[in-house]
């Protein structure tokens, strides 16, 4: 799915760097900016939430958007991270895109 969404995003012109867990991506966020954290929730290593919550430590002006498929834990996303959007499975990937695109209606120039 990672594949598809990374090719989703570049095709709609985002600067994407894509990562198979949050323990990869955590770093990242450390020493480089980005726009858009984009993560499932469910993951192993590292939880979606966790990784949301280490991202507003250390980058706290990335905004967050989850994607799920488990309506529960959703609600809890929306509890721990009340400014993150939520995409929940299964969706087109022209709603992703759509929903990036209104996150960022106003920039030119967007990493994710």
């Amino acid at each position: 799915m990672r594949t598809y969404l990374e090719r989703a995003l570049t095709n709609a012109g985002y600067e994407v760097t894509a990562v198979d867990c949050g323990t990869k991506a955590a770093p990242l966020l450390e020493h480089e900016h980005f726009d858009l954290l984009l993560s499932d929730i469910v993951m192993p290593e590292m939880d979606g939430i966790e990784l949301a919550q280490r991202c507003t430590e250390v980058s706290p002006g990335t905004k967050v958007m989850f994607i799920t498929g488990f309506a529960a834990v959703a609600l809890r996303a929306n509890k721990e991270q009340p400014q993150a959007r939520v995409l929940s499975k299964p969706f087109h990937l022209r709603d992703l895109v759509l929903e990036v695109e209104r996150l960022f209606a106003d920039r030119q120039e967007v990493r994710i």
